[in-house]
């Protein structure tokens, strides 16, 4: 008797722990930062809100750092399909925290020049990785841009799709004041830039003289996709889209951000090869049934009830 006790007790443990197992795979995140606040605004969509309006959400440590856990949250949340990002207060972004960040790229402990920079690059390395988040977050990210972004364009330029607020009002501006601090862009501009505008005569104008950028010359050359009136209206459209594309199949959706970011970096030909891989099992999925179905019916993808991913 004593045996069968224990096993039924032993039987119990084991369910149990599955079952918090799978609660804690269930969970949704905590999203708890000191520079940023997250918040669900539409179904299955995020908003993250730089919010130090302060500071006018000028970048400090903290910021980038919790960039990096922020994004990492949002990547393994099932309930999460589209992010908008956007800055508290008056402006998105004031770039760098100048005093902030003189502490770690000024007053190194390390004497030894070899040293200094070694630390330094490391830092570098950090500060990019921040930004490079956004773009490895496998869901689409909208950039809600308004007035000024003075120094932080690697900020939206690694998102998918920008919405500055109108012209006139507000500028977009990701490479301005970054020379006029004496440094060379580090964190994404000088990379991502070339490939947005495709144009080399203007992002080299723009990265040489740090002049601003109104949106509405950031529109004609590509870099934001809708220009709206104000701040309001224009999280109001960035909500509407993102609530657009979260209706969508989540594997169709997050498999196509993370194929145009491949092909970006490689050639035509290693970028079909990748997709035939990466299809050859997406396409055995219960998605591609049911919005199947769903158009033969007349319906929206919106009608449909995807599976989490």
């Amino acid at each position: 008797m004593a045996a069968g006790v224990v096993r039924r007790l032993s039987g119990a443990l084991q369910g149990w722990v599955r079952s918090m197992s799978a609660e804690a795979r269930n969970a949704a995140p905590s999203y708890k930062f000191e520079s940023l606040r997250v918040m669900g605004v539409r179904d299955s969509v995020l908003h993250v809100e730089l919010n130090r309006p302060e500071k006018r959400n000028a970048m400090n440590r903290t910021l980038w750092r919790e960039m990096v856990e922020c994004f990492t949250q949002v990547a393994q949340d099932r309930d999460c399909r589209v992010v908008v990002i956007s800055g508290a207060g008056p402006i998105f972004s004031a770039g760098i925290d100048l005093m902030d960040m003189a502490g770690d790229i000024l007053q190194s402990e390390e004497t030894d020049t070899a040293r200094k920079a070694w630390h330094l690059r490391n830092k570098i390395l950090q500060f990019q990785e921040s930004f490079s988040m956004i773009e490895k977050c496998p869901k689409p990210v909208i950039a809600a841009v308004h007035s000024a972004c003075i120094g932080g364009g690697e900020c939206t330029l690694s998102s998918i799709i920008r919405k500055p607020d109108k012209p006139g009002a507000g500028r977009q501006g990701g490479v301005e004041g970054v020379v006029d601090i004496g440094m060379a862009a580090d964190v994404g501009t000088l990379q991502r830039l070339p490939k947005v505008i495709g144009s080399a005569s203007l992002v080299s104008e723009l990265v040489y003289t740090a002049r601003k950028m109104m949106a509405d010359e950031a529109m004609r050359c590509g870099l934001v996709s809708r220009v709206f009136e104000d701040k309001e209206t224009m999280l109001d459209g960035a909500f509407d889209l993102a609530s657009e594309i979260a209706s969508k199949s989540p594997l169709a959706v997050q498999g196509t951000k993370l194929n145009m970011i491949y092909s970006r970096d490689h050639s035509v030909k290693e970028g079909l090869d990748y997709i035939a891989t990466w299809n050859m099992s997406m396409l055995q999925t219960e998605d591609l049934v049911k919005s199947a179905q769903a158009a033969m019916e007349k319906k929206s993808p919106r009608d449909i009830t995807y599976s989490k991913l």
